[in-house]
Order: C-alpha cells, then sequence, then structure tokens
C-alpha cells in the first residue's frame, strides 16, 4: 500500500494506517487517528412502586385498625400491603427494585394491620354482644315490672266487702255488705223463689276538685259468674248515684238485686265511676 500524495503530487509523508477501514470517516484533524467509541449499553431503572405502596398501605392499615370501630376499613390496605410487598420483594430478588426493607416493611405492617383488624373486630363483636345482652336484660326487666304493675294493681282491684279502692281521679268507692231486700208489691226483675239482695255502694271525693260520677250503676253476679237482674219496685228504697261528688263530700247509692236460689250464697259486684276512663273494681263475698 502506498503511501497518501498531496494535491501536488508529493508524499503526506503518514502512511494509512494498517488496520484502518479505507471506508471508515477520515482522521480527526492534525492527521491523528481516533478510534470509533463502543455503543452505549442501556441500564433498566430500579422499579421501587410496589414496596412504596406496600408501605404506605401498611402504615395506613395499622392506623385505621386501631381506631376500634374502623377495623372493617382497615383490613383491606393492610391486605393489599401484604401483597404488594411481596411483589416488591420478588422485584428485589430480581434485581429489578433496590428498596427490599421498604418491601419487607410494608409487608409487615399489612399482617401487623391484619391481626390489629381480627383483634378490633373480635373486641367490637363482644362490646356489642354485651350491649344488645344489657339491653335485652334492661327490656326484660321493664317488661317485669311492668307485668308485676299490672299484677298488682289488678289485685288492689279485688277487694273484699267493705274494703275502699280509691280511683286515679280521688273518688273512694266503698262497697258494703250485701243486705237482704224485700221487694214490696210492684217489681220488676224479680221472680218468685229468687233471693233479693241490697248492695250499698259510697263515693267519697278524697280530691280538691268536683268530680262527675259517670257510671253510677253497679253490676252484680252470683255464684255461678252469671250477671244478677236489677229489682225496681215502687218502694223508693233504691237510690242511683249521678251527678258531681264536691270535695270532701259523699255520695250514697243503694241497689236491689235479684239472685237464684241455687246461686244467691256468694256475690261479686263491679263499679267504676267512669267506665270509659277506669277499669271496675270488684268487691266479693258472701251475702249471708
Amino acid at each position: 500500500m502506498t503511501a497518501p500524495v498531496s494535491p501536488d503530487g508529493s508524499p503526506t509523508g503518514d502512511p494509512l494506517p494498517q488496520h484502518r477501514d479505507p471506508w471508515a470517516a477520515p482522521p480527526a484533524e492534525g492527521g491523528a487517528y481516533q478510534a470509533p467509541c463502543p455503543p452505549l449499553a442501556w441500564t433498566p431503572q430500579p422499579s421501587n412502586g410496589m414496596g412504596i405502596t406496600a408501605l404506605v398501605l401498611g402504615i395506613v392499615g395499622v392506623v385505621l385498625g386501631v381506631f376500634i370501630f374502623l377495623f372493617w376499613l382497615s383490613w383491606l390496605p393492610a391486605l393489599l400491603a401484604v401483597i404488594f410487598g411481596g411483589v416488591g420483594l420478588s422485584r428485589v430478588r430480581m434485581g429489578r427494585a433496590t428498596n427490599r426493607a421498604m418491601a419487607l416493611s410494608g409487608v409487615g405492617l399489612g399482617i401487623l394491620g391484619l391481626l390489629v383488624a381480627a383483634c378490633s373486630a373480635v373486641f367490637t363483636a363482644v362490646l356489642v354482644k354485651d350491649v344488645v345482652d344489657d339491653a335485652r336484660a334492661h327490656v326484660k326487666k321493664v317488661d317485669a315490672d311492668a307485668r308485676a304493675k299490672a299484677k298488682a294493681a289488678e289485685e288492689a282491684r279485688h277487694l273484699s266487702f267493705g274494703k275502699a279502692y280509691t280511683f286515679d281521679n280521688g273518688l273512694k268507692v266503698t262497697v258494703g255488705k250485701p243486705v237482704p231486700f224485700v221487694p214490696d208489691g210492684y217489681v220488676l226483675g224479680h221472680a218468685k223463689g229468687n233471693k233479693a239482695v241490697q248492695v250499698t255502694v259510697t263515693v267519697v271525693n278524697t280530691g280538691s276538685k268536683r268530680v262527675a260520677v259517670e257510671t253510677g250503676l253497679p253490676s252484680v253476679n252470683d255464684a255461678d259468674g252469671a250477671s244478677a237482674e236489677l229489682v225496681i219496685d215502687g218502694s223508693g228504697r233504691q237510690k242511683v248515684i249521678t251527678g258531681y261528688v264536691l270535695p270532701g263530700k259523699e255520695a250514697v247509692g243503694k241497689y236491689a238485686f235479684s239472685l237464684p236460689p241455687e246461686a244467691a250464697n256468694r256475690i261479686e259486684v263491679e263499679f267504676s265511676p267512669d267506665a270509659k276512663r277506669w277499669q271496675d273494681a270488684y268487691w266479693s263475698g258472701p251475702t249471708s
């Protein structure tokens, strides 16, 4: 191979290097030869997103789990922290990520968050059960007290003759023991052979205001539980309580009833000064 020549035909004095590619670019200025640069190798960037996400979700799961009534929200971020942390650790093992500690912390916090959520769920279930049990016990107690009160009130309304019962409007009622009654010649409601008795009802106003007696007529049942007939004759001995009873005053009613001979040994008298508002009180006992 010959040496290169100048434009005037004289040799340049710089022989062509033996290794130079004739098709390559000319040498740099000054005649020095510059070897070609090797291509740059591509280095992938680390993918640390999964580890970061796992750590954040783990922290969120633990924080939510600490609040007892938010445990139902904490389990999901805690579970995702375990999953994302596992993926992050897998990328670290493959050399695609560099935040092993962060991913591992996310897994640990996720597991802790799941445990806290489970404990909070158990605690909440126990707490709710105790509250429900207490509420049921309270309802049962209130119901039992109401039944006992109703039973006591019912028993208080059943008296023997001569006892007094005071209604909520302040009227104190007493039914005396029945006495025999002999009707006169003109009588209604009394069959021949029956036994007639007279019942006396005394009403005293113990309040400070006048009170009306809306129902001044008692009901009488014989020993068999059958209703006895009211006796009306022309003797004028019967008296029905009507109108108002003034404070501190009393009203007396007298009523006769006819009883069949086989059920005349015992009677029950029902009376209420206002049947629409107050339940009847009951007086019972023998007729002789």
